[in-house]
């Protein structure tokens, strides 16, 4: 097991050490799309492994594996590949308009290997403060992607990215500083303080005080990583900015890896605090991000905006279903991070396709996709109908099983103004969408064929098909492996 944790991590680096021997992004794309299902594989095979509570340590703590970093692997390797594959048509159609330059494909495919490869490093560490590099490391990588089209607005929005989140990530260094002193007391080497194992086997011996506080600058930490409002501001621009395939990552992917250093703190907090305290919370944050959101996306615009917004939203429903509790609570968490992350996915990778065709990122001057590119244009309305949480799509159950969690342990009135806001969202998500899917036939001129291959378009059609085909299958049942993975992580932080 320790053997396929190190390969899941050196395996998306590939692409990186074949763009040292060619620039084109034919041969880089290639790579990608086998490191990626490889990735994805290897991430499969672990979470199988840990799926009934095993628990694989070494080097002294760095190295841990549980069921919740498999199901974390798992999911973040299935955005992995759908992205790398996104990532090959993409970045093609991009040379062949000369709108990438040799140097660009080959930071792109540099930069979408390291990101890759730091995110999928965050989950198998078992010490809290290397967690904190790889989480910073990752978005000094991913930041490069964000400006690479070298634009004046790319650029701002990469430099805003970065400073809001090294800003918010040194909060939680802050945090974990808290946490280190919380565990001044325990027994055991300066090490082990620091050690996710060790901590919670002896989280009652925490100090109270210190730990409160390492919670809450965690929270807003980390949550500035994830998107929560009012730490939010970096993500329209970044996730507009970046090339869809990057986007993708960084929606589907990214906050993903903010969310789980969150959970880990927050299993700390209630093993030594109780549920409440942490709880409460995130339901102020989780709240004012589903509001800020919905707020947003009512605006429209920017369609890549409507859809980071979207993000902020949904990352907002996983913090309320933290903060209702309960097994029913996480569960919910677990399932709306998986589903979510496919979904989102699919949208930002949709996204690409129309970039390529209508050059143009605003709602209102797309029109008649299903009449120019019948797949793209019903992809895009599915999506837009899976991620706003409608059946029988997976985000519907995952959004269900947390109003049963919301009912069972918390207030009816919280409940009713979740549905209320997700009502709201819904509306305004899948009007947008239904009014570039289903308009008249674009009055100007499109810039032509999204890809100029056959094999591209196939390409970029495989992973909006098999995302969708996920979704599809997760909203009328969840296969008995996802299920017994969920409720291992679960027994993992109780």
């Amino acid at each position: 097991m320790i053997a396929l944790a190190v390969i899941v991590v050196l395996l998306p680096l590939t692409p990186a050490l074949a763009s040292a021997l060619t620039a084109r992004a034919r041969p880089l794309g290639a790579v990608a799309v086998v490191s990626g299902l490889a990735t994805l594989a290897v991430a499969v095979a672990i979470a199988v492994g840990v799926s009934g509570g095993q628990r694989v340590r070494g080097l002294s703590g760095f190295l841990y594996l549980d069921p919740l970093s498999g199901f974390f692997l798992a999911t973040i390797a299935v955005v992995v590949a759908l992205a790398s594959i996104g990532s090959a048509a993409y970045v093609r159609a991009e040379e062949q308009r000369a709108k990438l330059r040799p140097l660009q494909v080959r930071l792109y495919f540099i930069f979408f290997a390291i990101f890759a490869s730091m995110m999928l490093a965050s989950f198998e560490t078992g010490n809290l403060g290397l967690l904190w590099v790889l989480i910073e490391a990752s978005t000094l990588a991913s930041c490069v992607l964000v400006g690479l089209e070298g634009k004046p607005v790319s650029l701002e929005a990469a430099w805003k990215y970065i400073i809001i989140s090294s800003f918010g990530v040194t909060i939680a260094l802050v945090g974990t500083l808290f946490l280190y002193f919380a565990a001044s007391d325990l027994p055991g080497s300066p090490t082990q303080h620091l050690t996710w194992s060790f901590l919670f086997a002896h989280a009652g011996g925490l100090g109270a005080q210190s730990l409160r506080l390492a919670f809450l600058l965690a929270l807003i930490g980390y949550g500035t990583k994830v998107g929560l409002a009012p730490m939010h501001t970096w993500l329209p621009d970044a996730h507009s900015e970046a090339p869809s395939p990057a986007s993708a990552m960084l929606s589907a992917a990214l906050l993903n890896t903010g969310m789980y250093a969150i959970i880990r703190f927050q299993a700390l907090t209630r093993a030594e605090l109780g549920s409440h305290y942490a709880g409460r919370i995130l339901l102020i944050f989780g709240f004012a991000s589903v509001i800020v959101g919905a707020l947003f996306i009512v605006l429209r615009g920017n369609y890549k905006r409507l859809f980071a917004y979207s993000s902020v939203e949904h990352m907002g429903i996983i913090a309320i279903a933290l903060g209702f509790g309960g097994v029913l609570g996480f569960y919910g968490a677990l399932l709306h991070t998986l589903t979510h992350a496919i979904g989102k996915a699919v949208l930002f990778l949709t996204s690409g396709d129309l970039v390529l065709r209508y050059r143009t990122r605003l709602v209102d001057e797309v029109h008649g996709v299903l009449s120019v590119t019948p797949l793209t244009g019903a992809i895009l309305l599915l999506a837009a109908l899976a991620v706003a949480g409608s059946p029988p799509f997976g985000l519907f159950l995952s959004e269900f099983t947390i109003v049963r969690a919301g009912l069972q342990h918390s207030s009816v009135v919280l409940v009713a103004a979740l549905l209320v806001l997700l009502a709201i969202v819904f509306i305004a998500l899948v009007g947008a969408a239904a009014g570039m899917a289903l308009g008249d036939s674009p009055a100007r001129p499109t810039a032509g064929p999204a890809y100029v291959e056959r094999s591209g378009r196939l390409l970029a059609a495989t992973p909006l098909v098999a995302g969708l085909a996920m979704l599809l299958v997760l909203g009328l049942w969840i296969p008995g492996g996802l299920d017994r993975l969920i409720l291992q992580s679960i027994h993992a932080i109780s």
